[in-house]
């Protein structure tokens, strides 16, 4: 049984303001001081494994600890003064510390590891603003603004006022959301509302700011201020999702306060109380201060949770799909509902032939000849379809005489002194698709059927994710709803939500979330963008996907397999398995340790080494994901 949820195309909340960029004043000396940090680390790893004298590799070492941990000290030392502790600067002591005990290579080890993590989130969120200011690109900069006269005068779109008129000529982008009052034509809404092919706009009819109009040219009156239009709503829902989505936190971060609180004033303890209660001297209580640092950092529990994720991100990248960060590997496993977008994901965005009704006394070959010839100079999509339907045929490739556009309905010329018109037909039995009618003169000789592509792997990608999250798929699309339940039916989904605006995708969305789901959002398109964002998990289709998209979500199926997503969530599910066995081991080593160093003497050479066997363990342990055989089981 499927569902159809169709609401009308309400505009939603309408900004007071125009809308503020995602992120203003990023960091970006943090990705150059990250990345000289890494290449002195590299440089002192490799001549100590080079054998070159000690002082040299301590030294590139020691610089990759000031290049790379100034800014975490700062920060940890700015959260001290706000009374917290934060791990950043408990691997700051824990570096130091073993440096300390010349267990240099450890230290700079844990610098580079934060500081790699801190510079690829800020290249992250700096991708997304870039990405969202250009969206205000969509909306031309000018319109041409109707006068009293009935002559026009270019003003800048941005000023634009309800009630006043523009002109929007044939090719040019609509500068304002309003209504058509003169004039019909067909325009482009894909990238705002997702809808696979141009939709008929007539006297009364909604246009939206930042489409694309075809051959008719349109009178529009402006219903609504530039800071209020559909695109504007588009940046500012993209910018407040990604604010207010809930941050997935790994293991560390959720327990770092009370932990790094813990260490600190138990390795004070095991400093005073000795010296306090048992006589010891400053130097023995030091030195076991500082091997009871060594043991109880978070090393081996950082390390547990980063290579099996990491080694995970790099499996998943071999097989074309890029995933942004750990954080969003370990959130892909507890998804537990797919939502997908239909145009340009499930479907390839693009009309084909599936039918051509001959009348009475016509074949279906001449049909298809007669339209191909009258389309073969459209750039409509329609009309390419149908020109490359012919093509298949073999069919004769001539282009028709005397070719005029027919704004709003279709086109028409002379094809072997025979007046053809093709013109969109009223929908009937196949409301699923869109229908064109073929005309010879007067004559309908028949009727052509086209439908927007389903993907290949789509039904199968479906029945996977449904079969892994135990949930049925939801589709989100902004198309209409008898096409929507056609694409839900043929792929296997279980709820449709149509003619959605951008606006309503988050709604269905934080709907989902509001019932406890996990949500996975796969999409592709400008309009995908705020639901990307709002979603647990957004996944853009690389190839097809438009810049917002791909730069807003967190996955990127670099090659538009679906059946890559089952895999991915798969492979997640299978590393938070690894993170959990490392966790234990890291847990149990280090409680060994620490008591071993409370209630006897633990020797410095024996902490440094079981510390760092554990260490050494998990990481080994993690690294087994990069293995092919992860991915495809």
């Amino acid at each position: 049984m499927i569902r159809v949820d169709a609401p009308g195309t309400a505009p939603g909340r309408v900004l007071a303001r125009p809308p503020s960029l995602l992120v203003t004043g990023l960091r970006l000396p943090e990705v150059r001081w990250a990345g000289a940090a890494l290449v002195l680390f590299l440089l002192g790893w490799g001549l100590q494994l080079a054998g070159a004298p000690a002082p040299v590799w301590w030294a590139l070492y020691l610089a990759c600890y000031a290049t790379g941990g100034w800014e975490p000290a700062l920060a940890g030392l700015r959260a001290l003064k706000d009374r917290t502790l934060d791990v950043d600067l408990l691997m700051i002591v824990a570096a130091i510390a073993a440096a300390s005990i010349g267990q240099v290579f450890d230290g700079a080890l844990l610098i580079v590891i934060f500081a790699t993590s801190g510079a690829l989130e800020v290249i992250v969120t700096q991708r997304t603003a870039d990405s969202v200011n250009s969206l205000l690109n969509l909306a031309p900069e000018q319109a041409a603004l109707l006068r009293e006269d009935g002559g026009t005068v270019t003003v800048a779109s941005r000023e634009l006022v309800p009630g006043q008129r523009i002109l929007v000529r044939p090719g040019e982008r609509v500068g304002g959301d309003g209504t058509v009052v003169e004039g019909t034509s067909e325009v482009d809404q894909q990238a705002i509302t997702g809808e696979s092919v141009p939709v008929l706009r007539e006297v009364g009819d909604e246009v939206l700011s930042g489409t694309v109009n075809g051959t008719g040219t349109l009178t529009v009156e402006i219903t609504r201020p530039a800071s209020a239009s559909v695109i504007a709503r588009i940046v500012a829902l993209v910018e407040e999702a990604s604010e207010t989505k809930a941050k997935t936190q790994l293991f560390i971060e959720k327990v770092e306060q009370t932990y790094s609180v813990g260490v600190v004033v138990a390795t004070l303890l095991v400093l005073a109380v000795p010296m306090a209660f048992f006589g010891h001297g400053f130097e023995e209580a030091l030195l076991r201060a500082i091997v009871f640092m060594i043991v109880a950092s978070p090393c081996a529990v950082v390390l547990s949770t980063m290579p099996p994720l990491l080694a995970s991100i790099a499996n998943a990248g071999r097989h074309g799909v890029l995933v942004k960060s750990a954080t969003v590997m370990e959130a892909i496993g507890r998804t537990s509902v797919v939502a997908f977008d239909k145009t340009g994901t499930l479907t390839e965005g693009a009309p084909e032939v599936t039918a051509v009704d001959a009348a009475a006394g016509h074949g279906e070959d001449e049909v298809l000849a007669l339209a191909a010839a009258v389309e073969h100079y459209s750039e409509h999509p329609l009309g390419r379809a149908i020109v490359r339907a012919a093509a298949e045929r073999g069919l004769p490739a001539g282009g028709a005489e005397d070719f005029r556009a027919l704004p709003g309905r279709g086109v028409t010329g002379r094809v072997g002194g025979r007046t053809v018109t093709v013109e969109r037909a009223d929908a009937g039995p196949a409301a699923a698709g869109t229908r064109v009618a073929v005309r010879d003169g007067d004559e309908r000789v028949g009727m052509i059927t086209l439908v927007d592509r389903l993907r290949p792997d789509a039904p199968e990608a479906v029945r996977e994710l449904t079969a892994l999250t135990g949930s049925p798929a939801v589709l989100l699309t902004g198309d209409n709803a008898a096409v929507a339940a056609t694409v839900a039916e043929r792929t296997g989904i279980g709820a449709v939500h149509a003619a959605l605006m951008p606006e309503d995708k988050v709604t269905a969305v934080q709907r989902l979330q509001a019932r406890g789901e996990r949500v996975l959002l796969v999409g592709d398109g400008v309009n995908d963008a705020p639901a990307l964002a709002a979603a647990d998990t957004g996944a853009a289709m690389g190839r097809r996907g438009s810049d917002l998209a791909l730069d807003t979500s967190d996955v990127i199926i670099v090659r538009d397999e679906l059946g890559a997503l089952a895999k991915l969530v798969r492979l997640s599910r299978r590393a938070r398995r690894y993170v959990i066995a490392n966790l234990a081991i890291a847990a149990t080593v280090i409680t060994v340790l620490v008591t071993w160093d409370l209630v006897a003497t633990l020797p410095l050479a024996l902490a440094v080494a079981g510390h760092e066997g554990s260490t050494v363990l998990v990481a080994l342990n993690g690294a087994r994901l990069l293995r092919r055989s992860a991915w495809n089981t």
